[in-house]
């Protein structure tokens, strides 16, 4: 199974964050962080904790695009490997943690004012269909990331794809580099894949 959002931007600042949103409410919620968590993840481990339990997975470097975002489930064969794909990224070893039946991508200005009020109008907001949002059973997955582009009507999209595996326990994250840079315009799309997996 495979879902696509055209048209995803990034809010100008060269981040976006993957994970179940009201999850990331109790994280800030059961380690006392502030309601500008933005500024707790980069004054604190707090950022790198939050990867490692599974609350969020980060990509930092992504540059101001419109981006096409791929979550493929199920086993089904990753888009960014298809023969007319180009693949520049793939990094494995992330786990995310799903209570509130949902993963959602967003930007790192959620983060800025985090509050409950906050949390409640981004909710709304998502619930529009080109929302980069699905509905995932509750559990723990395992997540590879890709990035690079997808031919969709004649035309090259940079992507970036999320292929989640559902496990029955709590996975342990991999070698996790939190502030690898996903960015795709200081490469040839033409090149080969920087590989992890």
């Amino acid at each position: 199974m495979r879902y696509e959002f055209a048209e995803v931007l990034n809010e100008l600042i060269d981040y976006f964050l993957l994970g179940d949103i009201q999850l990331l409410k109790r994280f800030q919620e059961d380690h006392d962080l502030p309601d500008d968590l933005a500024h707790a993840f980069t004054h604190s481990d707090s950022g790198d904790q939050a990867v490692l339990e599974g609350v969020i997975l980060p990509l930092a470097g992504v540059e101001n695009l419109p981006y096409r975002i791929i979550f493929t489930l199920d086993g089904e064969a990753p888009a960014l490997l298809a023969a007319d794909s180009r693949l520049l990224h793939r990094r494995c070893g992330y786990v995310l943690q799903v209570e509130h039946r949902a993963v959602m991508l967003f930007t790192w200005r959620v983060l800025q004012h985090f509050t409950n009020k906050t949390l409640g109008d981004f909710l709304v907001r998502y619930q529009s269909p080109e929302r980069p949002v699905i509905e995932l059973d509750n559990g723990w997955y395992e997540v590879e990331v890709l990035g690079g582009a997808v031919l969709r009507e004649a035309l090259y999209e940079p992507a970036f794809e999320f292929v989640l595996t559902r496990t029955w326990s709590r996975p342990q994250p991999g070698d996790i580099d939190v502030s690898y840079r996903y960015s795709l315009q200081d490469h040839d799309l033409e090149s080969s894949a920087q590989r992890s997996c």
